[in-house]
């Protein structure tokens, strides 16, 4: 199985709770993707990078 070979310092490690969160947020992406292409889902995007700003500001600390 391939590894993450992204920049770890840019992608902190998730709780279980802020993980629970992305996948729910990424679920509900998939869902408006199958609406249509035109749908927006800037709004999610926002949230998941809002729970990754949230894991680094902890992780700086």
């Amino acid at each position: 199985m391939a590894r993450n070979t992204e920049d770890n310092t840019q992608t902190p490690k998730l709780t279980a709770g802020e993980k629970t969160q992305v996948a729910w947020y990424v679920a509900r992406m998939c869902k408006r993707g199958l609406a249509g292409e035109s749908v927006y889902q800037g709004d999610l995007e926002a949230k998941v990078e809002r729970v990754i700003d949230r894991a680094r500001k902890r992780a700086a600390k």
